[in-house]
C-alpha cells in the first residue's frame, strides 16, 4: 500500500469507488462502518444525485442523516463511465464509531443464546416467534452476556407485535476490519410487524459488536472471530 493508498485507509470520513453498476470497487475502514448500517444501492443513488454534470468533481453541502451518521458535504468525482467516487463528510456531532472491543471474549453457540433470549421473552407476551438460521455459522467469539442483554432489549422494543422473526446469517462479502485485521460479518436480524421503540435501545460504542435500529427490523452485526 502506498502513502496515498494508507492516507484515504486511515481518513475518518466515508470513502467509496462504484462501477457503472454500482457494484464497491473499493471502501476505506470507516466506510466499512457505514456499509454495515446502509444498503451499498443507496450510497449508489447519493453519488450519482451530487455528481457533476460532466467529468470532474464536486463537492456539495448538504444536511442528511442516516442511521447514527449525520453528514454536512459529499464529493463526487469521475474521470471515466466506469468509476465514480464519493467522499462522506461527517459532522462533527456524530459520535465516531471506535473499533470495536474483541478482546476477553469467549467463544459460544450464538443459536443457543438467541433461544435463551426467544425462551425468556415468550414467558411473558403473547408474540409468536419464528427462526431462521444458517447451520454452517460456528462458535465463535463474543461478548454473551452484553449480547443476551441487548437481544433481550430489542425484543422489548417490539413489545406488542402480533410475530417477530430471527434471523441468524452470515453476511456474504461483507466485512470489517479491526486490528489491521479483516474479519466476517455475522448478523442476528429482529424483524417485526411493528416499528420498534428506539428509545429501549441502549447502545455502548465500545461494545463488541454494531447495533442498528430501521424501523421494523433490529441488526446485530458481530465480527466472527473464532
Amino acid at each position: 500500500m502506498d502513502f496515498f493508498e494508507d492516507w484515504v485507509e486511515l481518513d475518518l470520513n466515508p470513502i467509496i469507488t462504484f462501477s457503472s453498476t454500482s457494484k464497491i470497487l473499493f471502501s476505506n475502514s470507516e466506510a466499512q462502518f457505514l456499509l454495515n448500517r446502509i444498503k451499498p444501492k443507496e450510497l449508489y443513488d447519493m453519488a450519482l444525485q451530487y455528481a457533476p454534470k460532466s467529468f470532474g468533481a464536486q463537492t456539495s453541502y448538504i444536511d442528511i442523516s442516516m442511521q447514527n451518521y449525520t453528514f454536512y458535504a459529499i464529493t463526487v468525482k469521475y474521470d471515466n463511465e466506469d468509476e465514480i467516487h464519493m467522499k462522506l463528510y461527517k459532522s462533527a456531532m456524530v459520535k465516531k464509531e471506535s473499533t470495536l472491543n474483541i478482546k476477553n471474549i469467549n467463544s459460544t453457540n450464538i443459536f443457543t443464546l438467541v433461544d435463551l433470549a426467544i425462551s425468556t421473552n415468550k414467558i411473558k407476551t403473547n408474540t409468536t416467534y419464528s427462526k431462521n438460521y444458517d447451520p454452517s455459522i460456528p462458535e465463535f467469539k463474543l461478548d454473551a452476556s452484553l449480547f443476551i442483554k441487548t437481544l433481550n432489549q430489542v425484543f422489548d422494543a417490539f413489545d406488542g407485535s402480533d410475530s417477530i422473526e430471527c434471523s441468524i446469517l452470515l453476511k456474504i462479502g461483507e466485512y470489517i476490519r479491526i486490528d489491521g485485521k479483516k474479519y466476517s460479518l455475522i448478523a442476528v436480524e429482529i424483524t417485526s410487524n411493528k416499528n420498534a421503540i428506539k428509545e429501549l435501545l441502549q447502545y455502548k460504542e465500545d461494545s463488541s459488536f454494531i447495533l442498528t435500529c430501521n424501523e421494523n427490523k433490529i441488526s446485530i452485526d458481530l465480527p466472527l472471530v473464532i
